[in-house]
């Protein structure tokens, strides 16, 4: 049976998903330029895992070419 992906992520586990700081993380939130929390209960928020996966998706592919080896940097 597959692995089920959780249904929410705690904010403190979010950058782990995301590969960004907590702080990117922030400041991209209240920007308006990510997933905004969700509300589970009254003292507690979680980001939905589906909206990061979409968000994480959403990226534009990047167009910087890899760093090559240190073998291969100094030559």
């Amino acid at each position: 049976m597959p692995a089920i992906p959780p249904l929410y992520i705690d904010p403190e586990k979010a950058p782990e998903v995301v590969a960004l700081s907590r702080t990117a993380i922030d400041k991209l939130e209240a920007a308006g330029e990510f997933p905004k929390r969700r509300k589970l209960s009254a003292r507690r928020v979680a980001y939905l895992y589906r909206e990061l996966v979409e968000w994480a998706e959403s990226r534009p592919v990047s167009d910087l070419l890899p760093v090559p080896p240190a073998s291969q940097q100094a030559e």
